[in-house]
């Protein structure tokens, strides 16, 4: 579904990403660990449009990404859920999942499996989304994304300052969304257990490259635990 080859990518005279190339194939989970400042939100960022590829080519979907607009990466399918969150605070929840519309036509509605995944969403329709705390946020947040039906979905660190039991439902959501087999997903985490729980593969960053990648039941013994930890 994605497939990523010689990307680089530059801040002044810094190189922060280098020649990164790999797939991130449909109804699978792969999961990008790496401690920070290794340049997986420069990569996300470069994915999206945010900031340019320097060199190297982007593909989905047969469609050649690279000098695209974040607009257009999005109008093809990709749904992106950022560090942080970023709902609109002083917006509804609905008015929140709305937004997650705007590339679809007028007559479309909120897929009811969104509240279906997130129950809360729906006990909290009305609330403005400053109002919840930064679990449900959260859920709102993927529940944006998942409003446009992407097919590739990119998470950056979702379990970021969420308590344990919503990261549960986290979990069990992106596990769903990936055996329907309808979508590609890209989840970046430092929550080691909570990626190797999910992964179908793994890609592994250190200073802008991929140092190492496999099967995401490989995790413990190719020692991936212990390469984010040096």
């Amino acid at each position: 579904m994605l497939t990523v080859s010689n990307l680089n990518q530059y801040y002044g005279g810094s190189h922060i990403l280098r020649d990164l190339s790999f797939e991130v194939p449909m109804g699978k989970v792969t999961t990008l660990l790496g401690r920070n400042g290794v340049g997986k939100t420069t990569l996300l960022k470069t994915l999206m449009g945010v900031v340019p590829a320097a060199t190297g080519s982007i593909m989905f979907n047969s469609q050649d990404l690279t000098q695209r607009t974040s607009h257009e990466r999005v109008r093809s399918g990709i749904g992106y859920v950022p560090q942080g969150r970023e709902i609109f605070p002083r917006l509804t929840v609905l008015e929140n999942l709305h937004m997650g519309l705007a590339t679809q036509p007028a007559s479309a509605k909120i897929p009811e499996r969104i509240f279906e995944m997130f129950p809360v969403l729906q006990q909290m329709i009305k609330r403005r989304g400053g109002d919840l705390s930064g679990g449900q946020q959260q859920q709102l947040a993927i529940g944006r994304a998942l409003a446009m039906n992407p097919k590739l979905l990119i998470l950056d660190e979702p379990t970021e300052g969420i308590q344990p039991s919503i990261i549960k439902d986290i979990e069990r959501a992106i596990r769903t969304l990936a055996e329907e087999g309808q979508m590609a997903i890209l989840l970046v985490e430092q929550y080691y257990d909570f990626a190797r729980a999910l992964a179908d593969q793994y890609l592994l960053m250190e200073r802008g490259e991929i140092i190492a990648q496999g099967e995401g039941k490989n995790m413990d013994a190719d020692g991936v635990r212990e390469k984010l930890a040096v």
